[in-house]
């Protein structure tokens, strides 16, 4: 991709095949596995063989909506809005891996429920889109 290595990763099984394929169809993918199973080093060997760029997102009960889709800052004195790493992802078609998503709230992660089904829809209501 860029010249640098592949991320080290050794199939266990298909998990490869599947994963492109759904890729492919668009579809979303719920990676479970316990600590340190190898789901983000698939995830960034997957976004490495799919040239696509990775925006992590680790979760906690913290998390706010805001800080995945975004929010207006005060900046030199106007007010702009800054795209969260969620919204990065869709705008740039990267691959957003949200690393212990259980552990954010559900009032957070409801936000996903339109981007992950068959809508695709990313609602932003602050600036109508």
């Amino acid at each position: 991709m860029t010249g640098r290595p592949r991320p080290y990763y050794v199939p266990v099984g298909n998990e490869e095949r599947i994963f492109k394929a759904a890729f492919r169809q668009g579809l979303s993918i719920l990676l479970k596995g316990p600590t340190g199973c190898g789901k983000t080093r698939f995830i960034e060997a997957m976004a490495y063989d799919l040239e696509r760029p990775l925006i992590t997102v680790a979760c906690h009960d913290d998390l706010t909506t805001a800080d995945l889709v975004g929010r207006f800052l005060l900046q030199g004195g106007d007010t702009e809005w800054v795209d969260g790493p969620l919204t990065r992802a869709v705008r740039e078609g990267a691959i957003c891996y949200l690393d212990e998503v259980v552990e954010a709230r559900q009032d957070t992660t409801v936000v996903l429920h339109p981007l992950a089904d068959h809508r695709r829809q990313l609602p932003i209501d602050r600036l109508g889109v």
